[in-house]
């Protein structure tokens, strides 16, 4: 069994790496956007969003990008991509500017990014002081299965680590 869990601030690179882990290790991939938001950027409500969440984390193998405690604690190997503000503004809007009219790959219909531009920004903007110490905390408590990056040389660490962990003992855990 192996379950990875890549979290971080908006246009931290979540997606992206997901991708490349689940087909480094041929894992499913799964994103957390998918469960948040209905169309129209409506939020789901919190017993949906429990609910799929515990679908998801009771399967046997994943990769799973997004921010959850609930899928952190589940998580064999937890990846934390800790990039700055100007790092994630950056990335979102190079992400974006595809995507302004229509939704991207990933989230449900009806969500371009348009509309959401003012609360991403918020979002960004607030994630060093509201969500990454609760991260930063809880990697504290598993500091053997989890990589914070900051570099692209913890990210290197990271995958040997995951890459070279013997397959029997990724498949057992």
């Amino acid at each position: 069994m192996t379950r990875i869990f890549i979290t971080g601030n908006a246009g931290s690179g979540k997606t992206t790496l997901a991708k490349h882990v689940g087909k480094l290790l041929d894992l499913p991939v799964f994103g957390l956007d998918e469960i948040v938001w209905q169309p129209g950027w409506r939020k789901s409500s919190d017993d949906w969003r429990t609910e799929k969440i515990a679908e998801l984390v009771s399967r046997q193998a994943w990769v799973i990008e997004g921010v959850s405690i609930t899928v952190m604690k589940a998580a064999d190997f937890v990846i934390f991509l800790d990039v700055d503000r100007r790092t994630s503004f950056v990335r979102c809007a190079r992400r974006n500017w595809r995507y302004l009219f229509r939704s991207r790959p990933g989230l449900p219909e009806n969500c371009p990014e348009i509309l959401i531009i003012p609360k991403l920004i918020k979002i960004i903007w607030n994630f060093p002081a509201r969500v990454r110490p609760g991260i930063l905390a809880a990697l504290a408590e598993r500091t053997d299965t989890s990589w914070i990056v900051r570099k692209p040389t913890d990210l290197e660490v990271a995958f040997q680590a995951l890459v070279n962990e013997p397959r029997t003992r990724l498949l057992e855990r």
